[in-house]
């Protein structure tokens, strides 16, 4: 897999899912663009320190996803797209009755609306390019629904839809767009859950795992990092070029069901 000469832009990738996409695209050769809406010494230096480490390109720009000027202005900073993943997000859990509007309109805003936006600059770029490859973060939570998430599988399901859309109008280019569906992904996020869950419960580590955060995950075991930046490298490749307008579900099963 080269993928030198391309450069990519990661949204939300100064940790978890993010990052480990952004680290897999710069060993196959691709230039990176990190981003999340913070402005810290340390997110300039991880950007520093993976384009060293793995000679190539890498830059990190500071952008609020909740806003869509912002959105868009982060790809016409980048300058260049050949690879937009869309990856940002947050989440809260409540009733619908008791969700807060503004928490609504954030996640709708930054993990649905902000793909818009940057889709909607990164396509006429990939165009005049020849060549695109866009991959969208989405969930099982984009394919099937929990409760207290209203916010979150509205979004997920969005992205979907959206992804679906995007391959359509851009069929008949050299450009593709499908969404990867995680299932839990072992993060920074979610090892920090851990500790609350076993004391909750009263369950040692693997207990708590297992049968509370894994409960729905039939493998009972976290994809990683890693495994869904390997996914988005291959949607880079050429193999993949006729895979366009679906979902790749890395759930351990959850889906199946």
């Amino acid at each position: 897999m080269d993928l030198k000469g391309k450069t990519a832009v990661v949204t939300g990738s100064n940790s978890g899912i993010g990052l480990g996409v952004a680290t897999e695209l710069a060993k196959a050769g691709a230039d990176v663009v990190l981003n999340s809406f913070t402005e810290r010494d340390e997110d300039h230096k991880l950007a520093e320190d993976i384009g060293r480490t793995h000679g190539v390109t890498a830059r990190y720009i500071k952008a609020d996803l909740s806003k869509g000027d912002e959105a868009r202005a982060l790809i016409e900073k980048a300058g260049r797209c050949d690879i937009l993943m869309n990856n940002a997000g947050i989440q809260h859990v409540a009733a619908i009755e008791e969700f807060p509007t503004e928490k609504w309109d954030a996640i709708i805003a930054i993990m649905l609306s902000s793909a818009f936006h940057t889709m909607a600059v990164a396509v006429p770029m990939m165009r005049q390019n020849g060549w695109g490859r866009i991959i969208n973060l989405a969930s099982a939570h984009g394919l099937r629904a929990s409760p207290y998430k209203s916010a979150y599988v509205a979004a997920k399901h969005g992205v979907v839809g959206l992804t679906k859309v995007t391959a359509l109008e851009t069929a008949q280019d050299p450009i593709t767009a499908n969404a990867i569906c995680p299932g839990y992904v072992m993060t920074p996020l979610v090892e920090d859950q851990i500790p609350d869950t076993m004391q909750k419960y009263d369950m040692d580590r693997e207990t708590a795992i297992k049968e509370v955060i894994l409960e729905r995950q039939p493998s009972k075991e976290f994809a990683t990092t890693e495994q869904i930046g390997g996914i988005a490298t291959f949607l880079c490749s050429d193999a993949a070029a006729q895979i366009t307008g679906t979902t790749i579900s890395v759930d351990g099963g959850w889906t199946a069901r």
